[in-house]
C-alpha cells in the first residue's frame, strides 16, 4: 500500500482508550480481569450445555452454545492486542495484522447478529407455532442457520476488508481507536472513501438491520401471542423465556447502532470509543450471566456440571 508521497505503510498506532500514561496499569488490569472472565463465563456454560443431554437436544442451547464460542472468539480478536499495547505502551499493529484484526471484528460481530436472529426464530415457532416447532427447529435446519450464519458474516467481512486494502494512508498512521475499525480507518486514509462508506451504508445496513428488523417483527408477534395467554402464570413464563434473549439484543444493537449508522465525518473518538468497549467488551460477559442467572434450565445444568467437579 503506497501513499501518494511514495511511502510505505508497514504499520499503524492505536492510540488506546486513553493517552494518560499513569492510567496504563488501571486499565490493563480491569480489562485482564474483564476478558478472563468472559472466556470462563462463556467456556462454563459451553460445558454446562454440551454435558446436559437434553440441553443440547433443544435449539436454544445450541445456538447459546455457538453464541458462547462466538462471543469468546469476539473479544479475543481485540482485547489480547489492547492489553499487550497496554502493558509495554507501544500501541503498534503491523498493516496486515490491521486489516486482519478488522476482518475478524466483523466476522464475529455479525455472526453473533445471525444468532440472536436464529434464537429469535426459535422463540417465535416455540411460542407462536407450537404444533410445527419440532419440524422447522429440526436438528438439520439449526445447523443451516448456524452454517449461514457463519459463512455469510465471513463473505461480508471479507468483502469490507477487500474494499479497505485498497485505500492508501498518506497523512497519518495513528489510529483514533484501540483497535483497527471500518470508521477509523476511513478517517486517516487520503484515499477516496466514497464506496466504503456507500457500502457500510448499504449492504451493511443490509445485513445488521436485516437481522434486527426480523428479531423486531418475531417478538412483536410473540408479544401478540402471549398477551392472549389467560393466566397471568403463563404469561410470566412465557415472557421468562424471552427476557435474557431481548435483554442481549438490546445491548448488542444499540451500541451497534450507535457507533455504524452516522456519517462517517462525524466518528468521535470519545464516544465511540466508550460505545465500542460496550459492545466488544462488556456485552459478552454480560451474555453468560444474563443467560444463566434468568434460565432455571441452565442453573441446573450449571448445578450439574459443578456437581462433577466436587464429585471429581
Amino acid at each position: 500500500m503506497r501513499s501518494t508521497n511514495s511511502t510505505v505503510i508497514s504499520e499503524f498506532i492505536l492510540l488506546g482508550i486513553s493517552r494518560r500514561q499513569d492510567l496504563n496499569v488501571l486499565f490493563f488490569t480491569i480489562f485482564l480481569i474483564m476478558y478472563l472472565t468472559t472466556v470462563l463465563g462463556n467456556l462454563i456454560v459451553i460445558l454446562a450445555v454440551r454435558l446436559d443431554g437434553h440441553l443440547l437436544q433443544a435449539p436454544m442451547y445450541f445456538f447459546l452454545i455457538n453464541l458462547s464460542l462466538v462471543d469468546i472468539c469476539f473479544m479475543t480478536t481485540t482485547v489480547p492486542k489492547m492489553l499487550a499495547n497496554t502493558l509495554s505502551g507501544v500501541s503498534k499493529i503491523s498493516y496486515g495484522g490491521c486489516l486482519a484484526q478488522m476482518y475478524f471484528f466483523i466476522a464475529f460481530g455479525i455472526t453473533d447478529s445471525f444468532l440472536l436472529a436464529s434464537m429469535a426464530l426459535d422463540r417465535y415457532m416455540a411460542i407462536c407455532r407450537p404444533l410445527h416447532y419440532a419440524t422447522v427447529m429440526s436438528k438439520h435446519v439449526c445447523w443451516l442457520l448456524v452454517t449461514a450464519s457463519w459463512l455469510v458474516s465471513h463473505l461480508h467481512s471479507l468483502l469490507h476488508t477487500l474494499l479497505m486494502s485498497r485505500l492508501s494512508f498518506c497523512a497519518t498512521n495513528h489510529v483514533l481507536h484501540f483497535f483497527c475499525d471500518v470508521f477509523p480507518l476511513l478517517k486517516i486514509s487520503c484515499s477516496k472513501t466514497l464506496l466504503n462508506t456507500l457500502v457500510v451504508h448499504t449492504e451493511g445496513a443490509l445485513i445488521v438491520n436485516g437481522a434486527l428488523i426480523f428479531i423486531a417483527l418475531s417478538y412483536a408477534r410473540i408479544l401478540i401471542a402471549v398477551l392472549r395467554i389467560p393466566s397471568t402464570e403463563g404469561k410470566r413464563k412465557a415472557f421468562s423465556t424471552c427476557g435474557s434473549h431481548l435483554t442481549v439484543v438490546g445491548l448488542f444493537y444499540g451500541t451497534v447502532i450507535w457507533v455504524y449508522f452516522q456519517p462517517s465525518s462525524s466518528f468521535s473518538a470519545e464516544k465511540d470509543t466508550l460505545a465500542a468497549i460496550m459492545y466488544t467488551v462488556v456485552t459478552p460477559i454480560l451474555n453468560p450471566f444474563i443467560y444463566t442467572l434468568r434460565n432455571d434450565k441452565m442453573k441446573d445444568a450449571l448445578r450439574k456440571l459443578l456437581g462433577r467437579k466436587v464429585n471429581t
